[in-house]
């Protein structure tokens, strides 16, 4: 279900989110709700890549903890 919202916007954004929805072809209210959520999507991300650094930092790795990887990663010798 979609709500009527109100947003104030200054001219000069008001106007460069006309020309982009122009050049995009869709609507303002279209524009808008992707550039939303978009950011929410960035923000989302942000939270997570700082979430992984802060899981690193409490529980940094051991050495040599991810070795055994290293000879399914690497090419076979011919």
């Amino acid at each position: 279900m979609a709500k009527t919202i109100q947003v104030v916007l200054e001219d000069d954004l008001l106007r460069a989110a006309n020309r982009e929805a122009r050049r995009c072809k869709v609507n303002r209210s279209a524009l808008i709700r992707e550039a939303l959520r978009d950011h929410l999507r960035r923000r989302r991300l942000q939270a997570m890549e700082e979430q992984h650094r802060q899981s690193y930092e409490r529980h940094p790795l051991a050495p040599g903890e991810f070795d055994v990887w290293e000879r399914v990663q690497a090419w076979p010798e011919e």
